[in-house]
């Protein structure tokens, strides 16, 4: 059953300039057209504004994000995106065939459990020194595993010619890859898609470069 967004109070998104997690949320909050208010959690500032007791209080995990919506808090990137999927109209992020939201689902859990996880900030922390060439690894392993995929499912997008919840996955971690120095060029699938998706408005205006937490520095 579908939510009156007459009676719903804006969504709150607690999260980070440059967490992809938090990325995936505003992109599938900009392509719903839904507006939200954004509490900013800088993981580096104060040894990491996400360790507080007050922030533990909305994600145990101590992560990023944590979605106050609807009364509840949601604290993991892709339930947020199937949740406001199910609740709000617009756009679908998922499709409706089957095969294709299974393909769109397969795409998305290899993003956000088998590359992004093992390259974020607090396993690099962790990690130390060789944080680099650790990121470097796990990004190259997992986009070599993702342009086969891709090369099956994709035409103007992820799959097929609609934008869905793999290509909010995508960019982000795309953008990781830049970060991180490894090569994009390698993976040709990978790279027009993420090329095509960044002409996309809502992908522009959920960039890192241009939140409200964004450093000056790198503001654009």
């Amino acid at each position: 059953m579908r939510l009156s967004l007459a009676c719903l109070k804006k969504p709150i998104l607690h999260g980070y300039f440059r967490s992809s997690c938090s990325w995936r949320v505003r992109i599938a909050f900009a392509l719903k057209g839904i507006e939200f208010d954004q509490v900013p959690v800088n993981l580096i500032k104060d040894g990491g504004q996400q360790l507080t007791d007050q922030y533990k209080a909305l994600n145990s995990m101590q992560q990023v994000p944590a979605v106050q919506i609807d009364g509840i808090t949601l604290s993991q990137s892709l339930a947020v995106i199937q949740y406001i999927e199910e609740t709000r109209p617009g756009p679908r992020l998922l499709p409706e065939d089957p095969k294709k939201r299974a393909q769109v689902r397969m795409i998305s859990d290899l993003i956000a459990s088998g590359i992004q996880p093992v390259q974020n900030l607090y396993v690099l922390q962790k990690i130390g020194a060789e944080k680099l060439q650790w990121a470097q690894h796990f990004i190259q392993r997992g986009f070599e595993a993702l342009e086969p995929i891709l090369k099956e499912t994709a035409s103007k997008y992820c799959v097929g010619d609609e934008i869905s919840m793999a290509d909010i996955c995508l960019v982000p971690q795309v953008y990781n890859a830049e970060r991180f120095k490894v090569d994009v060029d390698q993976f040709p699938t990978i790279k027009r898609l993420n090329q095509t998706l960044m002409k996309v408005e809502a992908f522009k205006v959920s960039h890192p470069s241009c939140q409200p937490d964004t450093p000056a520095d790198i503001c654009t």
